[in-house]
């Protein structure tokens, strides 16, 4: 059996100048629902990935717990520091603090995550690690009582392996949405044969990335099981050193979508007054996307845009008090 890996990215640049709401966040306008959903107050978004570093100054508070699952640093299951870079960055893009004088803001800067390292420092990890850490994530309980949101996963192998399959499946019977990179292999031609687990497993949010322009990645693997894109090239986000990084990839779009996810839970809890089951929020998710004109192999249901139901009430409402203003002359 092959071993599990990051998912490939590109290093585009470190200590880039960039401003403190990254670009990619704003694309998705994350920002426009900050407010209505609490920053992501209350949930927690468990990384499966090489780790992160702790003490990183746009990190700090965010990280609630975490694991090494690796036999780096000893086996030290206490120590899940990041010796890579990978998930440092993407831990970033879901969750780095709004503070003053930060350097960068995540998609859902009060979110708290749950660092799972499975992967050592050469982006590398065997499946019984990543299993583990998608069990240990399911049963994790913080100190007062917290449990996993999302689970976020910018990883694949070649294998479909049955045990893989299973924790995926128990995790979403238990609320929990996971969402994975769908993998750098791809090329303009669009094949539809560009797998990578647990990506292509069809219980999984598997996500594919586009450029600022709103144009599909060459690099983003095409498959039937693709749900949704967002933006991976050129992601400016926090790397180990304390120090900020652009890098691209569909790894780099993963956590776009996961600390999106634990937005739209919170605003959608309270529309309902309740808790929603992991279809209901994959729903909620697939409502907030904009169609791109690319095959579904490529785009799924579209690019994320957060805000975009607001917009559709507005025009409702400017289309009816046009409308009534219309009757009222006609009468």
């Amino acid at each position: 059996m092959h071993d599990i890996h990051l998912i490939p990215f590109r290093v585009e640049a470190i200590e880039a100048a960039a401003p403190q709401i990254p670009e990619g966040v704003r694309m998705i306008q994350a920002p426009a629902v900050w407010e209505q959903a609490q920053h992501g107050k209350g949930t927690v978004v468990a990384i499966l990935d090489t780790g992160c570093q702790p003490d990183h100054p746009d990190l700090q508070g965010r990280i609630i717990s975490g694991r090494n699952f690796t036999a780096d640093f000893n086996s030290d299951a206490n120590d899940f520091s990041d010796n890579n870079g990978h998930g440092t960055h993407v831990a970033g893009t879901v969750a780095a603090s709004l503070r003053p004088n930060g350097k960068i803001v995540g998609v859902a800067p009060g979110t708290q995550l749950l660092i799972l390292k499975v992967l050592n420092g050469e982006g590398s990890g065997d499946y019984e690690g990543i299993i583990n850490g998608i069990h240990y994530a399911i049963d994790w309980r913080g100190p007062n009582g917290e449990k996993t949101t999302v689970i976020s996963m910018s990883l694949g192998g070649p294998d479909n392996v049955a045990e893989l399959h299973d924790a995926v499946k128990r995790a979403v019977d238990n609320g929990i949405p996971i969402v994975c990179a769908a993998g750098n292999e791809g090329d303009d031609s669009h094949s539809t044969d560009e797998f990578a687990y647990p990506g292509a497993y069809g219980e999984v949010i598997q996500v594919g990335a586009v450029d600022f322009s709103r144009k599909i990645a060459p690099f983003s693997n095409t498959n039937n099981e693709i749900d949704i894109v967002a933006p991976g090239i050129n992601i400016y986000s926090a790397y180990p050193g304390s120090q900020y990084a652009t890098l691209s990839g569909t790894s780099m779009a993963t956590p776009h979508i996961s600390g999106a996810l634990v937005l739209i839970k919170n605003i959608a809890e309270m529309e309902f007054a309740r808790e929603l089951t992991e279809a209901e929020l994959y729903a909620q998710l697939v409502r907030r996307t904009v169609p791109l004109g690319y095959p579904k192999t490529a785009e799924g249901n579209g690019l994320l845009a957060l805000d975009i139901l607001s917009k559709f009430e507005q025009l409702f409402k400017l289309f009816n008090s046009s409308f009534g203003q219309e009757n009222q002359r006609g009468n």
